[in-house]
């Protein structure tokens, strides 16, 4: 069993191209997340209780011995920026050679802050217009989070990318329409778009099928944020 103070590694994908565009990485997934996705394929990664597969020392000595044929390290989630061991994580990781990157909602602006100047890309998932995040992630607050943490990483001079996933039922064409022009105003000049997995989503309403997102509708939204990527996730 981990210790309290021991990061909760849930999970790891050893080799990958997707999860740091540009770059072979190894993904680690933490566990803990505090909002709750209608369309989460990881709600198995939620809680912060649970079993550890793999003991973060471990995995040192994994990376350890794939120096030079990794480039670098990606934490994901679940919602890394929760487990309060990330920043020495990194600092681990970066002690080896490696880049870091990291996947996150914006829900900790603070403990985002403190790891950025350590990070060399972010992918930041953005749920839905500011002032509609409840609705897709049941938590009042985390529009508002979200946001500054956008604002954060658009100063900070860290590469990131912005992604959104779509479902038509949560997010329709005239709700994209509304978030492309909040992203807008915040100076966003890219953004890609996720189609629903339904592998693992454990809502009945959303899981039946997966997604595909129609051309002329990216045709729109391109009026609004001119580059828009339309991104597999694998399914």
């Amino acid at each position: 069993m981990p210790q309290p103070d021991e990061p909760l590694v849930s999970g790891w994908a050893p080799f990958t191209t997707l999860d740091f565009p540009g770059r072979l990485a190894a993904t680690f997934f933490l566990r803990g997340c505090p909002l709750r996705c209608r369309y989460c394929h990881n709600v198995d990664l939620q809680a912060r209780r649970g079993t550890s597969p793999l003991r973060w020392l471990e995995a040192l000595t994994w990376l350890d011995q794939r120096r030079g044929l990794l480039d670098s390290v990606v934490f994901s989630g679940g919602e890394p920026t929760m487990d309060r061991c990330l920043e020495q994580m990194i600092r681990d990781v970066r002690s080896l050679g490696f880049e870091v990157a990291l996947h996150t909602a914006g829900v900790s602006p603070k403990r985002l802050e403190r790891v950025l100047p350590m990070l060399q890309w972010v992918g930041l998932d953005i749920k839905a217009p500011f002032g509609d995040y409840a609705r897709i992630t049941g938590s009042e607050a985390s529009g508002a989070r979200a946001r500054v943490a956008l604002a954060m990483l658009r100063e900070s001079g860290v590469p990131y990318e912005v992604r959104t996933t779509v479902h038509p039922a949560l997010l329709d064409a005239q709700v994209l329409q509304t978030l492309a022009l909040d992203l807008r105003a915040s100076g966003i000049g890219r953004w890609v778009l996720q189609p629903f997995c339904g592998r693992g989503c454990v809502e009945p309403a959303l899981s039946a099928e997966n997604i595909s997102i129609e051309t002329s509708l990216v045709t729109h939204l391109r009026r609004i944020i001119p580059e828009i990527v339309v991104r597999s996730n694998g399914c």
